[in-house]
C-alpha cells in the first residue's frame, strides 16, 4: 500500500520539526525557552543596604513579574565587587546568572590596580545599562566642618573614607583634595555602608558617598553636605553647591549596568533587555529612581560599552594631568 501525497507530506512536516527541536525560527530549543522556569541570580558585588544592592532588589522584583520566575539577589562582597565580577566570568552563559556591574570596576579600577588584574568588558556581554548616581562629600554633624577651606584650615593631614580602592568615592575625594593643595589620606573601606558607618563614627574627618546613600542620614541632621560632585545642584540638597560651583573640576559619578557572562545567546540577551526595559517602566521603579536621585542610563549594551570606555579615557587623562596616584598604573 502507497503512501499518499498528503500523508507524505505529514511526515516529512514531523521529521523536519522534530530535527529542529519544534524551533521553526532556527535558535536554540533551551534560548527560545528562557528562563523556562528556572530561577535567576543577580550577584551585587557590595554589601546589603548599599546603593548598588537597592538598585538590584528594586530592579528583581520588577523582572521576576515579568520573566514568571524567581528573580534572586545574592551579595558578594569583596575588592569593589570585582570577586563577584570574576565569578560571574566563569558561570554557565545561560542568562541565570547576572551582576549588576558598577562602572567604576571598568573606568576607575584599571588605574588603581597592577594591569591585567582588573575585570575586562571583553569577558562579559551587557544586557543594558540602568543608571548613574552622584556622589556627595560628607562629615558628621559633630565635626563643624562645613566648607571645603574649613577642611584646610585643620592645620593637619584630612583622613577621608573611601568605599574601596580604585572607586568613584575614592577619585572624586583624591581629586578635590589634589586641586584645593589639601594633604590628605585615604581609608578605604568595602561599600558605602561601611563608609557611611565610619563618617558618622568620626573616624575619619570626611567621605564621599553616593547620594542615595547619604540622604537619609543628611536629612536627620546627622550629617553634613559639603560638595556635592554633580554636574549641578541636587534637589534634594538645594544648599550644597558642586565642586564645580566651589571652583573644582571633578567630573566624578557611579554608572550601573546588567553583565551577562560572555557568549550568552543573543535570544537570551533580547529576552532579558525586553524584561529589564518593562522594569524601568514600572511606576514604583521610577518614583524609586527619583527617591535616590538615580539619573536613568537605560541604554543598550553597545552604547553602555562605548560609555564606559570614553569614561576610562577620561579618568587616565585627569589623574595623570593632577599626578594622582590611585595605587595602579601611573
Amino acid at each position: 500500500m502507497t503512501s499518499t501525497p498528503r500523508a507524505l507530506f505529514a511526515l516529512v512536516l514531523a521529521l523536519t520539526l522534530a530535527g529542529c527541536g519544534g524551533n521553526l525560527g532556527g535558535g536554540s530549543g533551551d534560548a527560545a525557552a528562557f528562563p523556562d522556569g528556572d530561577p535567576i541570580t543577580v550577584y551585587v558585588g557590595q554589601d546589603p543596604g548599599g546603593s548598588t544592592d537597592l538598585i538590584a532588589r528594586a530592579l528583581a522584583e520588577q523582572v521576576s513579574h515579568d520573566l514568571g520566575v524567581a528573580v534572586v539577589v545574592e551579595n558578594k562582597p569583596g575588592a569593589n565587587g570585582a570577586l563577584a565580577a570574576r565569578e560571574l566570568a566563569g558561570k554557565k552563559p545561560d542568562g541565570h546568572t547576572l551582576m549588576i556591574f558598577n562602572g567604576s570596576l571598568a573606568y576607575i579600577t584599571p588605574l588603581a590596580v597592577a594591569a591585567g588584574q582588573a575585570p575586562d568588558l571583553a569577558d562579559y556581554d551587557i544586557v543594558t545599562g540602568i543608571s548613574q548616581d552622584d556622589y556627595v562629600l560628607v562629615t558628621t554633624a559633630t565635626s563643624g566642618l562645613k566648607t571645603v577651606d574649613d577642611l584646610e584650615d585643620l592645620g593637619r593631614t584630612v583622613t577621608f573614607g573611601t568605599t574601596g580602592v580604585g572607586t568613584g568615592s575614592q577619585l572624586s575625594q583624591e581629586l578635590l583634595f589634589a586641586q584645593a593643595g589639601i594633604d590628605a589620606t585615604a581609608v578605604p573601606f568595602d561599600g558605602g555602608s561601611p563608609t557611611l558607618t565610619a563618617v558618622l563614627g568620626g573616624q575619619v574627618d570626611v567621605g564621599s558617598i553616593q547620594l542615595g546613600e547619604a540622604v537619609e542620614q543628611i536629612e536627620a541632621g546627622r550629617l553634613t553636605p559639603i560638595v556635592t560632585f554633580a554636574q549641578e545642584r541636587v534637589s534634594y540638597l538645594p544648599r550644597t553647591p558642586t565642586a564645580i560651583e566651589a571652583g573644582y573640576d571633578v567630573p566624578v559619578q557611579q554608572s550601573r549596568a546588567v553583565f551577562a557572562p560572555k557568549g550568552t545567546p543573543s535570544s537570551v540577551i533580547g529576552s532579558l533587555e525586553k524584561a529589564f526595559g518593562s522594569a524601568f517602566e514600572a511606576g514604583t521603579y521610577r518614583a524609586f529612581n527619583r527617591d535616590n536621585q538615580l539619573t536613568p542610563n537605560e541604554v543598550d549594551g553597545k552604547t553602555l560599552r562605548t560609555q564606559w570606555t570614553q569614561s576610562l579615557d577620561t579618568y587616565r587623562a585627569v589623574t595623570r594631568e593632577h599626578r594622582i596616584d590611585l595605587g595602579g598604573e601611573q
